[in-house]
């Protein structure tokens, strides 16, 4: 029946207060029925006071018509019908007053204290009229008689409406309460489908990182090889033809790995693929996806015990490699193991194309704790440095392995050595001996 601070505050814009056309038509009809009843009380209130009947009609019609204003002051109600019950007038501003006094925002100390003066006055003015009727009637009744009926009439008339009042209340803070936390709910999982998103397109753009990453260190390894003896064919095709017929075989079988592991690495992302569905797909659903593919290529990549054949690649390249292995061999993680050799391979790959026919050294030292390896060639012999082989280079070998080795937290140092050549280091962690 009333309306809270928000809604006062949201609807009492101007000299209105009411939030609905139908509340102040509910309101208007309750003062009028009021002025009407305060109004017929005036009659018998001018007698009983000596006055003219019309100015004891006026004034119950004023009196009657505050309730208009009982959601904007429901105080202000209360206290008018405080003080006009020694008039024996304004009962139903009274009751409604109390209602909506008890189920406003008006703190609950003032809601007491009102209550209990409205109650006072009305027992007061009930035990004053009863002890006149029943000396005019000339009845005997018991000292308690008049007290109980008195008391009895008072909870009557005040009790429900402040009762009901204070459940309304109590049930309007609730709902509003429940429609706050529901605004609140709906912008944090708007937040959190934001975030979802933000997280689907960081997946997705590490997928693609990743993707080219690969490809990256599969073609550019193999191509390499394959430029190389492929320059080599051709310079010794019509001097050595023996020597000229192997490099092709060579050429052959880098060209059939190469197509192998694209294959691989292609049907990995088929199987972690999101299938089609007639519903649009979840961002967070291609997300989870890239990340099933990204982990079961790591399971499936190459690993530690293939080093030696992979050096033994390039020395068929003609380039003069040496393999040293140091600690005690063991077995890690696949995603240490493959970016390990990915390592090695990238560098060896760096060898062939600014640096063909120097001398490298190929180290990996298996610790406690932690696997290093290290690739470090010497300078470039001046005779074949400046005849090259034409392999073009897109400047992202080192910044692929960086990214490699920081993604599993180890370190990585890249640069030229003393001797006029170039070193490539790398630390991977591994967690304790037989983690893995």
């Amino acid at each position: 029946m009333t309306v809270t601070g928000a809604e006062r505050g949201a609807a009492g814009v101007g000299n209105r207060w009411w939030g609905r056309r139908r509340s102040a038509v509910f309101d208007v009809g309750l003062a009028v029925v009021s002025a009407l009843e305060c109004g017929l009380e005036g009659i018998g209130f001018a007698e009983k006071a000596a006055l003219p009947v019309p100015l004891g009609v006026v004034f119950g019609l004023l009196v009657g018509s505050v309730l208009v204003v009982r959601r904007r002051w429901p105080i202000a109600v209360v206290l008018v019908s405080i003080a006009v019950a020694p008039a024996e007038m304004g009962f139903l501003m009274g009751i409604v007053g109390l209602y909506t006094l008890a189920a406003s925002d008006v703190p609950r100390r003032i809601t007491v204290v009102l209550a209990g003066m409205s109650t006072t006055a009305v027992f007061v003015v009930t035990v004053v009229s009863l002890r006149q009727d029943i000396a005019r009637a000339e009845l005997e009744t018991s000292a308690w008689y008049v007290p109980g009926m008195a008391l009895l009439l008072t909870l009557g008339l005040n009790a429900p409406p402040l009762l009901l009042g204070l459940y309304i209340g109590a049930r309007r803070r609730l709902m509003e309460s429940l429609r706050e936390r529901a605004d609140s709910l709906e912008q944090e999982l708007s937040l959190l489908a934001d975030r979802a998103e933000q997280q689907a397109q960081w997946a997705r753009q590490e997928e693609r990182t990743r993707i080219a990453r690969e490809m990256h260190d599969v073609v550019a390894h193999r191509v390499s090889l394959m430029v190389v003896h492929a320059a080599a064919l051709q310079a010794v095709a019509l001097k050595d033809p023996q020597k000229a017929v192997k490099n092709a075989a060579l050429v052959g079988d880098m060209g059939r790995q190469a197509l192998t592991e694209l294959r691989e690495m292609l049907g990995v992302l088929r199987e972690g693929a999101v299938p089609p569905a007639p519903a649009p797909v979840p961002l967070a659903a291609v997300g989870r996806a890239a990340a099933a593919a990204a982990e079961a290529a790591a399971d499936d990549g190459p690993c530690l015990d293939a080093l030696e054949a992979l050096c033994e690649q390039s020395r068929l390249a003609g380039a003069v490699v040496e393999l040293m292995v140091m600690g005690e061999v063991r077995a890690y993680p696949p995603e240490v193991e493959r970016t390990a050799y990915r390592v090695v391979q990238e560098a060896l790959t760096n060898v062939h194309k600014h640096a063909a026919g120097a001398e490298v050294v190929v180290r990996l030292a298996h610790r406690g704790t932690e696997v290093a390896m290290q690739v470090e060639n010497g300078p470039c012999p001046s005779e074949e440095g400046g005849a090259g082989v034409g392999l073009p280079s897109g400047g992202n070998g080192l910044v692929g392995m960086r990214e490699r080795v920081s993604r599993l937290g180890g370190a990585f140092v890249s640069g030229p050595t003393d001797a006029g050549g170039f070193k490539v280091s790398a630390v991977l962690p591994v967690g304790e001996p037989g983690a893995a």
